[in-house]
């Protein structure tokens, strides 16, 4: 397998590392040499113990075009579609776009779906969460109907942001990227929209639908340097009558990334990253009986790995199909921007079924 990847960022460096632990050839590209120079002899080393000769580097522009099976976009948000369809040209396997897929006015997100339809490459969006373990393992008992008919489904991410910015060490602040603007895809809304991939993730899971309502109440951070949301709250309902809750914020520490099913035979619990070094727990029960626990031990390079692994095995089947894929990457940025026009209108959006 070869990849190649946009973006000499955190979520770069995370990809290339991934990659060369299953062997992959890997190229790296960006549009700043000092990024390159960063990821060289800072970030890798400093994650991974040492450099990867093996990795290649290459400024925009110069990069080697076709031969990849998958190209991975981990570039600001804006840049997200015109450069999938640049990407497009080259015939790949696969294209991986990191979460948020685009800005919230989706510029260009139409085209890219007409594209997509016919293109014999296959488009993912990077909500990795779902397809962890503990994630993977909650919705087997979703479809087994465990829980019974689901009446309700809360999710949260809610993180303080602290840590982009230590991973980002040439970043003052939010203001210095497109982390401090909601109309570029940053802000809780687009940061942290994990949390709303996995409540439709649950949502499908479960044989409750898509999302037909956004209401949403949003805590925004104005002043001349940055305009973003602190705290992305929704109240949502399905096209199956399914309503429940999803808030992110990148305020709240220590961190609380959580999920909770409720059916009318039991309840089911995801607790991200809180099982020692990065795991995760599942809880459930049926009504009446004691409660059983299930923990999946990780770090966090083994979330890109497992990433990757999934993406690969993709790649390889038909009928193709993945909880990455482009279509509910597309559903995810639908209830975003919905979730904008709600918080300005004062409204419950409704969106098709």
């Amino acid at each position: 397998m070869k990849i190649k990847i946009y973006g000499c960022g955190s979520i770069g460096n995370h990809m290339a590392h991934a990659a060369r632990r299953l062997g992959w050839g890997v190229v790296m590209v960006d549009v700043d040499r000092q990024a390159m120079v960063r990821t060289q002899k800072e970030i890798y080393p400093a994650r991974y113990g040492r450099w990867d000769s093996a990795i290649q580097l290459f400024v925009k522009g110069t990069e080697p075009q076709e031969g990849f099976d998958l190209i991975h976009i981990g570039t600001p948000p804006l840049s997200h579609v015109p450069l999938a369809m640049e990407c497009l040209r080259e015939k790949p396997r696969g294209i991986l776009i990191e979460k948020p897929l685009c800005e919230p006015a989706l510029r260009g997100l139409s085209q890219l779906a007409k594209l997509a339809v016919t293109a014999k490459t296959k488009f993912f969006v990077g909500y990795d969460h779902v397809v962890g373990q503990a994630a993977q393992f909650c919705g087997s008992l979703l479809k087994r109907g465990y829980l019974g008919p689901v009446q309700a489904l809360d999710v949260e991410f809610r993180e303080f942001w602290g840590g982009i910015f230590q991973a980002h060490p040439w970043l003052r602040g939010p203001q210095d990227s497109y982390l401090g603007f909601w109309k570029k895809g940053g802000g809780a809304g687009g940061e942290h929209s994990h949390a709303l991939n996995l409540w439709q993730f649950f949502s499908r899971c479960a044989g409750m639908g898509k999302i037909t309502g956004v209401s949403a109440l949003l805590q925004r951070q104005r002043t001349r340097q940055w305009d973003y949301d602190a705290i992305f709250s929704l109240q949502l309902q399905t096209s199956k009558g399914l309503t429940g809750r999803v808030i992110q914020d990148v305020v709240t520490r220590p961190a609380k990334k959580w999920a909770r099913i409720q059916g009318s035979q039991g309840f089911l619990e995801w607790h991200g990253g809180t099982v020692s070094g990065g795991g995760d727990r599942v809880i459930f029960a049926k009504n009446g009986r004691d409660a059983s626990t299930v923990e999946f031990c990780k770090t966090r390079p083994d979330d890109f790995i497992r990433e990757l692994q999934h993406l690969r095995r993709a790649l390889h089947t038909k009928p193709f199909d993945s909880p990455l894929r482009l279509e509910r990457g597309i559903e995810t940025m639908k209830v975003i921007q919905a979730a904008y026009e709600s918080d300005q209108s004062g409204k419950v959006i409704k969106l098709p079924a």
